[in-house]
């Protein structure tokens, strides 16, 4: 009898996975002309402002104004699992200054919306050396969704926040997020150091939602569980060859736990493109050498 239960639920196990699989959204994110290999796997973890498929009670619920076409990136992230050892997750500010193949120097999310994730995980390559090996992107609504249907997520603003522009008002402190709150707190650019503290919060962020989404309240909470499978499937956007399994690969690495940090930063510019983030030349070459 309990042979053919555990048989049943592999079936339904594997059926789910299946699914979940081909409900996943898939874009060209492959470079023409790669880098050299580089150590381990590395994720192009991608949080797209787009606004487009929001209803206009979606843009009032998440304050995300109205629809921008294409977009930018909010989130820019290389996530390296090595083969053994800790997994390591890296901000790229989207306002650093880089070149862009084709377009000359200008924002890095720049690059997404000339010429969409290939470009983009161009430009990375190039201007970090690091081979990407998989890409994954969720917009604004796609986020939201996937904390409402773990329950809400628990983050620890260091500072009250308000900030009418991503419809957030926050205490300070450690706190339960729904989904709209939680997209503000990582939108929100209304700290003092804008930009970079900014990226502080959406890596807080993406560890909190994969503890969470990996803990066993969730996995063995079907009224969980089935929600979270539905919304990240639906919500997602991964590349080509990337599969389920895949993103699990990313819940088991982060779950292991992760050291998180930011490319060096040598300061800001004015430019003709605006206000830029400069790298620290030799601390960003250190940080790329230390991930072959």
């Amino acid at each position: 009898m309990i042979g053919w239960i555990l048989a049943v639920f592999l079936v339904l196990s594997l059926s789910m996975m299946l699914w979940a699989d081909a409900q996943l959204n898939r874009v060209d994110a492959r470079p023409e002309a790669r880098v050299a290999d580089t150590a381990g796997t590395n994720w192009l973890l991608v949080g797209s402002d787009s606004r487009q498929g929001l209803s206009d009670d979606d843009v009032d619920r998440l304050g995300t104004g109205g629809d921008i076409g294409v977009g930018r990136t909010d989130t820019i992230m290389i996530l390296h699992i090595p083969t053994t050892g800790q997994a390591r997750l890296v901000s790229l500010p989207r306002d650093s200054y880089v070149s862009i193949p084709g377009y000359g120097e200008d924002k890095i999310n720049a690059a997404f919306t000339f010429g969409g994730p290939t470009l983009l995980t161009t430009t990375v390559e190039q201007a970090t050396g690091l081979r990407i090996d998989r890409y994954a992107e969720i917009g604004m609504g796609g986020l939201a969704n996937v904390v409402d249907a773990i329950g809400g997520v628990e983050l620890c603003p260091a500072e009250p926040i308000t900030d009418p522009l991503a419809n957030l008002n926050v205490a300070a402190g450690c706190q339960e997020m729904d989904g709209p709150t939680a997209l503000g707190y990582v939108r929100t650019r209304a700290t003092a150091l804008g930009d970079l503290d900014r990226v502080n919060r959406q890596r807080e962020f993406f560890a909190a939602l994969i503890d969470q989404s990996t803990s066993p309240a969730t996995l063995l909470n079907p009224f969980r569980f089935v929600p979270l499978v539905n919304s990240t499937a639906s919500s997602f956007t991964v590349g080509r060859s990337d599969h389920v399994w895949h993103l699990a690969r990313v819940g088991l690495a982060m779950r292991g736990g992760v050291q998180t940090e930011t490319v060096p930063v040598a300061g800001f510019a004015d430019y003709a493109v605006g206000n830029v983030v400069l790298w620290d030349q030799v601390g960003a070459q250190t940080l790329w050498d230390s991930m072959k």
